[in-house]
């Protein structure tokens, strides 16, 4: 029973932190880029606020539940949860200390722009670029682990 809580957990978790990167990836990123410097930075400031903690819990429950699934299973493919919690921290990581330096460094920016704010704006989508493999890269893991196990599940019930 831990197991399944602990597979359901990690993989609707990472499911909704890799979708949601992936969401920022093709729709949020290029609505910055299609919009005002002053409107961009306006949302994206306002944006911060609203995702801030959830995000970041989203990536910490991502990690820790993928580790309780590799401690609970018998099988082979705990190696599958292992991996997903690396990814997970490595997204966690990222965003820690990549995405909230920049975001820190942008909500300060209301009064004048750097001269250097174009390339740190392009570091901030490079970061994220990464945390979102990595989230997804996660995601795909656990479900390769899901397969394996029902199969291993499935063929033990022979």
């Amino acid at each position: 029973m831990p197991s399944r809580i602990a597979q359901a957990l990690a993989v609707l978790s990472t499911g909704l932190l890799a979708g949601a990167f992936a969401y920022a990836l093709v729709s949020v990123v290029p609505t910055f880029d299609a919009v005002p410097l002053d409107v961009h930075l306006q949302y994206r400031t306002a944006l911060m606020y609203m995702n801030g903690i959830f995000m970041q819990a989203l990536m910490a429950v991502s990690l820790l539940s993928s580790f309780w699934l590799a401690i609970t299973l018998r099988v082979a493919a705990r190696w599958y949860a292992v991996a997903a919690g690396v990814l997970a921290l490595t997204s966690l990581l990222v965003t820690r200390f990549g995405n909230v330096p920049i975001n820190g460094k942008i909500k300060t920016w209301s009064s004048s722009l750097p001269p250097d704010h174009a390339e740190i704006l392009q570091r901030w989508e490079v970061y994220h670029d990464i945390r979102t493999a990595t989230a997804v890269a996660a995601f795909v893991l656990l479900i390769v682990l899901v397969d394996k196990t029902r199969r291993v599940t499935a063929a033990s019930a022979r």
